[in-house]
């Protein structure tokens, strides 16, 4: 007898899946299946609490041509890290340079083509791996899941890739493994502070945590953290806001970092590419995944995302990678 592989799709085995690659991300390729009805169906406490868990275990998941509004799509947010288990101080981020609109909301962000967070610091004459980060990692306490959807697109391009922390922390060696963890990295989104004083913006808080306050836009958290849905290790640091290797030389920190950026950017077989429809939607964990924007397009990209406050990143000395506690072949 061989053991059935191991699936984190629970309820959700009902609706078609498929899984894009091996390492990240899972699609549900039918209109037929509706965030909007999950949100509404009797045992919808049951059908997200396992979609939370399918997020984070395979890092991201696509729905096709959605019809959720935003003010389910805020709810979605709200209840999936809720079900499982954020900590009840925990809600929607609120961005520090979101801006109260009639139309949306200071805990929606926009992420759009003409400008705002999705564009702050962006070069167009500069290596594409530049993109690579996690969202809001410079807060005390980060994001845990984030939902995408994406309303207008070019007739061509803008696709979005993102790479599994899991795969990363496995594919180093296991003396490398050792080294990094219980060190520490400072994280930093300085950026935001450069383009709210540049267009008159005040930096908003409290951000979706009580912890979350002052326009400071920094935090320290280990380089290796234990992922409180699967108890699996995953690589936390990124190209995007982390600045320091606490317990390291400046030097030695910047030889590091840079190593590490490029085995998320260069390792195209822990990433998956996703190539965006009108109204799809892309659920992902911050804490396990990392993500960029494709910037090779012309005419006009935006979508509504909306991002939930997790915990405090912690890193388990007994926890297991996921190879391990998976028991996948190397």
């Amino acid at each position: 007898m061989v053991a059935a592989p191991f699936s984190p799709l629970g309820s959700l085995s009902v609706f078609d899946s498929y899984d894009e690659t091996p390492h990240i991300g899972t699609r549900f390729p039918s209109k037929s299946v509706q965030l909007s009805r999950l949100l509404e169906a009797p045992n919808s406490d049951e059908l997200l609490k396992d979609l939370a868990t399918l997020v984070s275990h395979r890092g991201v998941v696509f729905f096709t041509d959605q019809d959720i509004d935003i003010e389910k799509q805020k709810e979605l947010g709200s209840r999936l890290g809720k079900l499982a288990g954020n900590p009840a101080t925990s809600g929607l981020h609120v961005h520090p340079v979101s801006e109260q609109t009639p139309e949306l909301a200071a805990d929606v962000s926009v992420i759009s083509s003409d400008g705002g967070i999705a564009r702050v610091g962006y070069v167009k004459s500069t290596r594409a791996s530049n993109g690579w980060h996690a969202d809001i990692t410079f807060e005390p306490v980060p994001s845990d899941y984030a939902i995408l959807k994406m309303h207008t697109l070019p007739p061509i391009g803008g696709d979005t890739l993102w790479a599994s922390g899991y795969e990363a922390y496995d594919k180093l060696s296991p003396a490398y493994q050792r080294f990094l963890e219980g060190l520490t990295a400072l994280h930093d989104g300085s950026g935001f502070i450069e383009y709210a004083n540049q267009q008159g913006l005040t930096i908003n808080e409290p951000r979706g945590s009580p912890e979350n306050i002052g326009a400071k836009l920094q935090a320290v958290h280990p380089v290796i953290r234990t992922h409180p849905v699967t108890g699996f290790k995953t690589l936390f640091v990124n190209k995007g806001f982390t600045i320091r290797i606490v317990e390291l030389h400046e030097e030695e920190s910047q030889d590091v970092l840079e190593y590490l950026t490029r085995h998320v950017s260069e390792n195209h077989d822990m990433q998956v590419r996703f190539r965006w429809s009108k109204n799809d939607v892309a659920i992902w964990d911050n804490r396990c995944t990392f993500h960029t924007a494709t910037n090779d397009y012309s005419g006009r990209r935006q979508g509504n995302r909306v991002v939930s406050i997790g915990e405090k990143p912690y890193f388990d000395p007994t926890s297991k990678s996921r190879r391990v506690a998976l028991e996948l072949n190397a």
